[in-house]
């Protein structure tokens, strides 16, 4: 994902979805290269239309669902969110590179060995920056999201945005149900966005273009999907939890907002999928 989003970054400003300059800063110098090469207009296209046929689906769905919760939280900020809690934040760097977010208390809660590798790779760019985000450690497959938000400063009357990308895959039901059930507890009018794959692909996988390459390969590096969720219960779901669905889309939905509904964007991935949930006593605006 840092690399897609270094690669997006390198298009001209006019064509690219969003602009995120630390996404080098995760990089070892070869991807690093690609992403400096690909500034060259043809270099990129070429670039992108390689990875697309190597792996289809897997850069455009990224980087369009990428933009897509961008903007989701931009309404959301509109709407008077406080502050943002980022949960399994991994290499995000939407403290950073979003200006709308300046000012606001940001607050990433993720595991303590990739915060570590996280906090060393943007050393440069917070001593320029300043220190906009909070930082908390937390193993959310094992440890109470209620005492990391805590330790870091979290506002629970603040009505506040809570981020959840590319996480719930690779927890359990319980896992998941948890977490939604914490944020549930947060003041009303608080916003969930988050994703989650089809239940179908960790059955199924042969019915998703790609999907049985994909599932394989992440058994080959040990990092296994554990959690999906068919769309037509995502409601009922989400409900047991005691949020409100409000939005879910399917990477087909944004990559075809965003890229168009034609190309060869728009194969693959299919079973991924984001959604928006509101806390109980929200007001939703048509």
């Amino acid at each position: 994902m840092a690399l897609f989003r270094a690669l997006e970054t390198a298009r001209p400003t006019r064509e690219r979805l969003f602009e995120d300059p630390f996404a080098k800063q995760f990089l070892g110098w070869k991807y690093r290269a690609v992403a400096e090469a690909a500034r060259i207009p043809a270099m990129g296209r070429a670039i992108r239309a390689y990875i697309d046929r190597q792996w289809p689906g897997a850069r455009a769905s990224g980087v369009a669902r990428t933009r897509w919760i961008d903007d989701e939280l931009r309404t959301a900020l509109c709407d008077g969110a406080e502050q943002v809690v980022i949960l399994g934040a991994g290499f995000d760097t939407r403290g950073y590179r979003m200006e709308e977010l300046r000012g606001k208390r940001v607050i990433e809660v993720d595991h303590p060995n990739t915060m570590r590798v996280k906090r060393a790779r943007l050393a440069g760019c917070e001593r320029r920056c300043g220190e906009r985000v909070t930082r908390v450690p937390v193993d959310l497959s094992r440890d109470s999201l209620e005492d990391a938000l805590r330790r870091g400063g979290y506002d629970r009357g603040a009505k506040t945005v809570f981020l959840w990308e590319g996480v719930t895959n690779y927890l359990l039901e319980a896992a998941v149900r948890r977490t939604l059930g914490t944020i549930a507890d947060a003041a009303p009018g608080s916003w969930a966005i988050f994703t989650y794959v089809h239940s179908d692909v960790l059955r199924a996988p042969e019915k998703f273009a790609g999907g049985l390459r994909l599932t394989r390969m992440l058994e080959a590096i040990g990092e296994q999907w554990t959690f999906g969720l068919d769309p037509a219960e995502a409601n009922d779901f989400v409900a047991s939890t005691g949020l409100r669905l409000i939005e879910d889309v399917g990477s087909v939905d944004y990559r075809a907002r965003y890229m168009g509904a034609t190309g060869e964007h728009m194969r693959g991935y299919e079973f991924y999928r984001a959604a928006v949930a509101r806390t109980v006593g929200a007001t939703v605006h048509a």
